[in-house]
């Protein structure tokens, strides 16, 4: 199994990037964020037309989720149970083989002393009781996607500039060891080391180039995935393309 995620920033102004990603790497399955699609403008016609199918949970101008795959997937969740939210934020569905697949855009948060920030944590502890009882339903279990959490100082490119900031708040780390504890595997960080690891940077500053980046974008393995697992790849030459999203895809390879 050959599984991507990739927060896209506009799936419209993206389709070029992600019919060449498709193309390349034929992956069995694509987790996109911030598709910025409501479902009625959604691209499905483009998506099917380049052999795979779709489900997805979008919005108007923000947000936005959605997960391809080779062959039809079944048990299609929307969003969290039992949390009231109007923003389109988690997908989650089967494969025909019998992976379960939860697909994530976690809140950035803003700053500390915002609302946000509180809209945040709440939505993490809503979202770690949700992932806990699919770790219990499901042997075969990818919990992936834009968390907007780095997880240690080595994710970060300059971790003094960002100690207690939002994405490496003790808290927001606290939650990312949550969903671990869950019995989940960070297939990344098992994989990848230093700068290498990092999936996003800030279009400003030319930070691609300087290497001033962040590992926010993360794929959790269940035991059984993990033991298959073979590779994790950020294929950072889609973050050198013309218009670019500012995170690269992230891939895993299982047996």
């Amino acid at each position: 199994m050959r599984i991507v995620t990739w927060n896209v920033n506009s799936l419209k102004v993206r389709l070029p990037h992600l019919e060449v990603l498709l193309s390349e790497h034929a992956p069995d399955f694509v987790c996109l964020q911030e598709t910025k699609t409501e479902d009625k403008n959604f691209l499905r016609e483009d998506i099917e037309n380049l052999g795979y199918s779709v489900v997805y949970h979008g919005q108007k101008t923000y947000n936005g989720v959605a997960i391809l795959s080779r062959e039809k997937m079944i048990d299609v969740q929307i969003g969290i149970p039992n949390l009231q939210d109007d923003q389109a934020r988690v997908i989650a569905a089967t494969s025909a083989e019998g992976s379960r697949i939860i697909n994530a855009y976690v809140p950035n948060g803003d700053s500390i002393a915002s609302g946000k920030y509180q809209y945040k944590i709440n939505w993490l502890r809503a979202f770690v009781d949700f992932v806990r009882a699919e770790v219990k339903r499901h042997n075969k279990l990818v919990v992936l996607g834009d968390f907007n959490i780095a997880p240690k100082d080595q994710d970060v490119y300059d971790a003094d500039a960002f100690r207690d900031k939002v994405l490496c708040t003790q808290q927001e780390r606290d939650f990312y060891q949550e969903l671990l504890n869950c019995g989940l595997h960070d297939s990344l960080d098992e994989f990848l080391d230093g700068p290498e690891r990092f999936t996003w940077w800030d279009y400003r500053m030319n930070a691609f180039r300087r290497k001033l980046g962040l590992r926010i974008d993360h794929i959790l393995l269940s035991n059984t995935l993990y033991e298959q697992c073979v590779s994790v790849e950020i294929l950072k030459s889609f973050r050198k393309m013309e218009r670019p999203s500012d995170h690269a895809p992230v891939m895993a390879t299982t047996h």
